[in-house]
């Protein structure tokens, strides 16, 4: 690697240094002998799971309650790895043992109604829960029929896989299943949807699984949008390790799906040309999950607008929201951008319990992407308040001249953050 290279990775790892030590500093506040209350927060993802931890870290005398379905939780990062088959799908779970071990009591339940008057959050059941503060991290939902013949029944036909779960494995049986020499179609959404990188990563690993397993097949790319996040080296890199594997087709030469037929595993685009797949994976538009718009946060985006420097909710006093379901640009809806964000709403509403102001936050987002075993490229920002928004203040890209060793450190950078940051939120390691 030249000096040049390492310097340039050198000035990147510590310009992310920064940002998460200001947040450190921001966190590791001493806990708070007053000011106890009653909180409670919905789904149990990087950014509910870890508002709950950091909310009981900082003042343990405060009441955590965490509402979330599942009993193992999966993550979508990494299910990538799982489709090229570098990867099992149980590494991608992770339980609450570390959560209630902190004194969080953890129910297993959908929460299926908010009552932002009465303080309660109502569970599927009939039982409710009071609070003084709510936390939402519901992650995200789709909007079914946004893309003619797209609904939830569609989906066990031509799976989204964009939940981590039964529509993960359904994909990866599909591809398996599918006949050498056949299409792997991938039907892209516009912005903003969960993950900027994640459907492209997701190519790269199919195509990884596929020149392995299914030489004669191809993947076809239609995409609602002329760009996409790292796209410069996602292709450099697909050109290199795939060929003529993986066609890309943009909005601007009639990329955009409007109509699909899963029972016949066929697309219509916007100019009415039909693409037949072998396999099909349609990731629908998205929006915020369902309980934010229960609760009164989104707005006629579908997403939810928040005050940016402790995360609650612009529309409903006392309920905060983290991660996929924000509306927090120029941050990415990423697990990384959660995980940050419940940090900082944590530290709000505990400050708040108190009769304290709030800190000035500060954030960083990393994402790693893997084309081919060990092969990585990231991403990489850091952010402030500026004018009371969030503010892009320095990041970008891996450099796209780097060298094979590069490449190798930024796959395993990957691995490494991936292990960190479930050992964050859960405690749990993979």
């Amino acid at each position: 690697m030249s000096q040049s290279m390492k310097f340039s990775r050198r000035q990147w790892l510590t310009t992310v240094g920064k940002a998460s030590a200001a947040g450190a500093v921001l966190l590791a506040a001493p806990a708070f002998a007053r000011g106890a209350g009653k909180v409670v927060v919905v789904g149990g993802g990087f950014g509910g799971a870890t508002a709950a931890k950091y909310i009981k870290r900082r003042n343990p005398a405060i009441d955590v309650t965490l509402v979330e379905p599942a009993k193992t939780y999966y993550t979508c990062p990494f299910t990538n790895l799982y489709f090229g088959g570098l990867r099992t799908f149980e590494q991608q779970g992770h339980n609450f043992d570390e959560l209630r071990s902190m004194g969080v009591r953890v129910i297993h339940a959908f929460a299926s109604g908010v009552d932002a008057d009465k303080k309660t959050v109502t569970l599927k059941g009939g039982d409710t829960l009071s609070y003084d503060k709510l936390l939402l991290a519901p992650g995200i939902d789709f909007r079914w029929n946004a893309l003619e013949g797209y609904d939830e029944a569609a989906s066990k036909l031509a799976p989204h896989a964009w939940k981590a779960g039964e529509q993960s494995k359904l994909l990866k049986q599909h591809l398996e299943n599918m006949r050498d020499g056949g299409t792997f179609v991938m039907v892209a959404p516009a912005n903003p949807f969960r993950c900027p990188p994640g459907p492209y990563e997701r190519v790269s690993m199919v195509a990884h699984y596929l020149k392995h397993n299914k030489p004669k097949s191809k993947i076809l790319i239609l995409d609602a949008k002329d760009a996409f996040s790292k796209q410069g080296l996602f292709q450099a890199g697909w050109k290199r390790f795939y060929g003529d594997l993986i066609e890309w087709v943009p909005l601007s030469k009639d990329g955009k799906v409007v109509r699909v037929d899963a029972a016949n595993l066929t697309v219509e685009t916007e100019f009415g040309q039909t693409h037949k797949a072998d396999v099909l994976n349609v990731i629908p538009p998205q929006k915020a999950g369902t309980i934010a718009e229960i609760a009164g946060v989104t707005n006629e985006s579908g997403w939810v607008p928040i005050k940016h420097q402790t995360f609650e909710s612009e529309r409903v006093a006392d309920i905060y929201v983290v991660g996929d379901a924000t509306v927090a640009a120029p941050m990415p809806k990423s697990g990384f951008s959660a995980n940050a964000q419940a940090k900082v709403a944590a530290a709000a509403i505990v400050n708040s319990l108190a009769g304290k102001p709030p800190a000035e936050p500060a954030f960083a987002n990393t994402c790693y992407s893997l084309i081919a075993p060990d092969y990585g490229i990231s991403v990489a920002h850091n952010y402030q308040l500026k004018d009371g928004k969030i503010a892009e203040m320095s990041g970008g890209v891996s450099p796209a001249d780097a060298n094979d060793d590069f490449r190798k450190l930024e796959a395993e950078y990957g691995v490494a953050w991936y292990q960190a940051i479930a050992l964050d939120t859960w405690g749990t390691r993979s």
